[in-house]
Parts: structure tokens; sequence; C-alpha cells
């Protein structure tokens, strides 16, 4: 998926080695299905209409399932073709996690962090999660710490202004970068790609409970009053 995920496990036992083995080849899986970046991934084919969504593995027409309800969750700021091309990465990335860290607790692990892209799954804690600064290479700008904690940030760090308002096709250049806060990651990946093209983030976020961190371009930042 055109990024690099990492594991962290503080309570490693006589099962996690095979876990994370399993695990990886999981997510290798993942990617073999889902990258836009893979001409022969199910994706890119089914984006191309080389294959019907029945030819495809099954897990494609489940997320694409949850695209549609974050879609309609977020009046069409979730989209699973940004700029007109199929492309649920908004979702798949931080399912993906979410999933590596579920494998991990079935295998016993009940301490350990998942890192996809920047987005973090935590199992147990305390862990200390640094949020990038958007502004300074290698900086952080914020600190949280928590138990059973997800963190999803979307900006234009790595990438620049690639995030697309789907209501008018532009890049949303409003944020330098939002950062989310929640239990479970797939969802709140979503979110986080949804909201940063929003013309009012942090209040649409606050009205429903999601704390929220945003750094403006100009390194203002705003939170939402629950955001630790």
């Amino acid at each position: 998926m055109g990024t690099v995920f990492s594991f962290s496990v503080r309570d490693p036992g006589p099962r996690t080695a095979d876990a994370l083995a399993r695990i990886v080849a999981r997510l290798h899986r993942i990617d073999a299905v889902f990258s836009p970046y893979r001409e022969d991934s199910d994706v890119s084919r089914l984006g191309r209409g080389e294959v019907r969504l029945a030819g495809c593995d099954p897990e494609v027409g489940w997320v694409l399932d949850r695209c549609a309800e974050l879609a309609a969750e977020t009046d069409g700021y979730f989209t699973a073709t940004p700029g007109g091309r199929l492309d649920p990465s908004g979702y798949v990335k931080g399912w993906a996690v979410e999933e590596a860290s579920r494998a991990l607790r079935e295998a016993g692990s009940g301490r350990h962090c998942v890192s996809g892209g920047g987005d973090v799954q935590t199992a147990g804690g305390p862990w200390r999660i640094g949020i990038a600064d958007p502004h300074r290479p290698g900086a952080v700008a914020h600190v949280v710490t928590g138990h059973d904690l997800a963190v999803a940030t979307s900006g234009t760090a790595e990438r620049g202004p690639h995030i697309l308002d789907p209501h008018t096709g532009r890049p949303a250049t409003a944020l330098a970068s939002l950062t989310l806060l929640g239990p479970r990651l797939a969802r709140l990946d979503a979110l986080a790609t949804a909201a940063f093209a929003m013309p009012d983030p942090l209040r649409w976020l606050s009205a429903r409970g999601v704390p929220a961190l945003a750094v403006r371009p100009d390194g203002a930042r705003e939170r939402t009053p629950d955001f630790p």
C-alpha cells in the first residue's frame, strides 16, 4: 500500500513469532488485493473494468460496503473513488493495522503497538504516541498517552496536498495535519481523511465525540475540548 508497517510487542510469548509471520503474510495478501499501486491487484483490475466484483476476493465487497457507510456518514467527504479512481486505501490501511492488532491479541498479546503509515493501534499500555509536526520534519508536535488507543493522522507532511475534497475535486489545503483519537483505527483513519477536507472539521468531530487536534498551515493548533 505504499507504506511501512511496524510492530512493538511488550509481552512476547511462545506464539508471538508464529503470529507475526501469519500477520505479515496477511498484510502482503491485503496489499495484493487492495493496493492501488499494483497493476495486478483486485482493486486496480476492478477499477479498470477488467473484472467484476464477483470475481474479486470476497473482502473487496465487504470493504466497499464499509466505504459506502462512511461516505453516507460523512456527507460524501469520504470516498472510495478519490479523483475518480477506485482506491479504498483511506479505509484499508487503518483496517489492516487493526486486523494485525486483533491477530496479536488472539495470539495472547495484551500489550503491543502496531503502526502503519504513521497510524497506530495499541493494546494495553500505557503507550506514548508522538504526533509528527507537519512543519518540522523529524519533530513531534504533540504526545498523547493512553491504553488501548488508536491514533490516526492525515496531512500534507509526507506527500504534499494529496487529499482531495470530493465535492470540488481540488486538494484540501485548509489544514497541515489532523489527528484523531479513539479505540479502533479502521473507522478512525477513514474519518481523519474525510474530516481533513471538511470546511469545519473540529466542529463536526466534536459533535460526534471524536477527540481531534488540527495543525494549520501557519502552525497554529486547534483541538476539540476532549483532546488530551
